[in-house]
């Protein structure tokens, strides 16, 4: 179950990660992102959308690590994995109350599952 948990989020990860690239290089697709109001991001919100593909890596390097996926099951991975949960869920709260009604109705049911499933890999180490 925690590796399937883990892989899952994983799969989401990488489909974000998708998203973010598409957004750093002008898709408009900024009403599901970043509050939502620009279609096309500014320069400086397209940064962070490469900046967020980075950190997805590493969100993701964790929550395989506690699963026992890869190398690193230490205490900090342990901790890793409900910051981790703990973030996705401040970004689901995040989600749901942005004035964007496509980054509420898309992105809020995203974030939950991301969290529902580091919770479960966090918990099942």
């Amino acid at each position: 179950m925690i590796t399937s948990a883990a892989v899952g989020a994983c799969v989401l990860l990488a489909a974000l990660a998708v998203f973010q690239v598409l957004l750093a290089c002008g898709a408009p697709l900024g009403r599901f992102a970043w509050g939502g109001q620009q279609d096309v991001l500014p320069p400086r919100l397209r940064i962070g959308s490469l900046v967020s593909v980075l950190i997805y890596v590493l969100l993701g390097w964790v929550l395989l690590a506690r699963a026992g996926q890869v190398g690193g099951r230490g205490a900090i991975v342990g901790v890793g994995a409900w910051v981790i949960a703990g973030f996705f869920l401040l970004g689901a709260a995040g989600n749901l109350a942005s004035r964007s009604r496509s980054e509420r109705y898309v992105m809020t049911p995203v974030a939950a599952l991301l969290c529902v499933l580091a919770l479960v890999v966090a918990a099942a180490g």
